[in-house]
Parts: C-alpha cells; sequence; structure tokens
C-alpha cells in the first residue's frame, strides 16, 4: 500500500460524505453502507496495517498512542483530512471538532472499543470534544476531519 493508492481508497469513502451533516443518521448510514467486515471496510483495515508495518503510518509516538496525518484536507479527499491512530487501553488528549469528526474503528487486538463504539463507525457533530479512548484491546481508529480541523486543548 502506498500513500497515493491509500488516497485512492479513502476517496471513495469520502466522495459519498461530502455535503451531508456529521450526526447519528450520518453513523447509522456509514454502519450500514460499509459495515465493519464488508468490502470496503476490510480494504482500508488491510491497507491501513500495510501502512503501519511499511512506517509512513502511525510513524510518530507518544503517550503510548502511535499516530499521524496521513492526508491533508484537499480536493482528493473532498475536504476531509485523514488521522490514524493505534492504541491500546489508553485514553488520548482531549480536543474539540470544530467541525465533527467521522471515525473508523478497527479493532486489531481483544474487544476493543473506541468511546464504546464496537468496529464499526462513530461520528461526532460540529462542536463536539472528547478524550478518545480505546479499552478492550489494542485498535487502529481512522479520523476524518472536515477541512482538517481539530483543536486540542490544554
Amino acid at each position: 500500500m502506498t500513500p497515493d493508492g491509500f488516497t485512492a481508497l479513502i476517496a471513495q469513502i469520502t466522495s459519498t460524505l461530502a455535503g451531508k451533516p456529521l450526526d447519528a443518521r450520518l453513523e447509522a448510514d456509514l454502519n450500514a453502507r460499509y459495515p465493519a467486515g464488508s468490502r470496503e471496510f476490510e480494504a482500508i483495515r488491510d491497507a491501513c496495517r500495510q501502512a503501519v508495518a511499511a512506517g509512513w503510518m502511525c510513524s510518530r509516538e507518544a503517550g503510548g498512542i502511535k499516530f499521524g496525518r496521513v492526508i491533508k484536507p484537499g480536493d482528493a479527499t473532498h475536504g476531509f483530512s485523514v488521522d490514524v491512530v493505534e492504541m491500546s487501553e489508553c485514553v488520548g488528549p482531549h480536543h474539540r471538532h470544530p467541525n465533527g469528526e467521522i471515525d473508523m474503528v478497527m479493532p486489531l487486538e481483544g474487544d476493543a472499543r473506541f468511546d464504546g463504539a464496537p468496529a464499526g463507525w462513530k461520528v461526532y457533530g460540529p462542536g463536539s470534544a472528547h478524550n478518545p479512548t480505546v479499552s478492550g484491546g489494542r485498535a487502529h481508529v481512522l479520523y476524518l476531519l472536515p477541512q482538517g480541523a481539530i483543536e486540542f486543548t490544554k
């Protein structure tokens, strides 16, 4: 998996998201259209595993969390940035989502859950905030951020 190949893979998903409100309805739609186990979901999960193994994804680490911005927001991803983290039984830094956040939860070990959500999609609306938390194992979490907007709190 290459960065360009990954961008093309993500663009297939973001093309269906452009202009939609980030809310519970979108979360339900993503979980119905691209559920864990679907061809699209598994292609992204496999691509993340390959990219982490190759060293160009999750190449930074702090506080036991591996992370990195993989794609800056732009036309190729319909205005979304893409960040991927690898977390295991930990709580991440508190942050706010000015434009919302779409999370793809990909367990790697155990019954890993992200903010209580199992494998699949979780959507946070504009203005929401949280401490991202993985419990029950280890997971990759892919974050789609409209216009790349995120505000870490101190």
